[in-house]
């Protein structure tokens, strides 16, 4: 299940995708594609026909943009998470073997392309909500359960 929060820098990056995308390069692609389609037999025509495939891309991902857009809500800072672990918190955590591990909790729409930021829907993000700095935390995985504990939880 997506949990539909997002952070607002997590926000502004999704409306700024949007914004480009429309405004940019989408009426570029539409003119390789008149261009392109200009030149006459189209079934032979790798401009057009790459083009094209181009332009469904872009509307396939502005109309979702859109719609996911106004599905979102926007979880800003407030001074009472701090000091517990809560959605848009730097967590920082170590296992019993020394190992250590920082990310940040943020919705589902935020963690592609990004190794240090993991879902508000995953395992260990479920396990670390209201923890406080020296709890022990302890996440089902399907191999066994791992323990961790909190080493450092900030905001910014």
């Amino acid at each position: 299940m997506k949990t539909n929060l997002i952070t607002r820098e997590g926000y502004d990056a999704l409306r700024q995708e949007l914004d480009y995308l429309w405004r940019e390069e989408r009426p570029e692609i539409t003119k390789k594609v008149s261009w392109a389609a200009s030149l006459g037999d189209r079934s032979e025509n790798a401009d057009y026909q790459y083009n094209k495939k181009r332009l469904r891309e872009i509307d396939r991902r502005i109309r979702y943009l859109q719609k996911r857009l106004d599905d979102l809500r926007v979880i800003d800072y407030s001074p009472e998470q701090e000091g517990r672990a809560f959605f848009g918190a730097w967590v920082e955590i170590e296992n019993d073997d020394g190992e250590t591990k920082r990310f940040r909790i943020v919705g589902v729409d935020e963690i592609y392309g990004r190794h240090d930021y993991i879902s508000i829907d995953s395992p260990m993000a479920r396990a670390l909500l209201k923890k406080e700095v020296g709890d022990e935390v302890v996440v089902e995985t399907p191999a066994a359960k791992a323990y961790w504990y909190v080493l450092n939880i900030s905001y910014s």
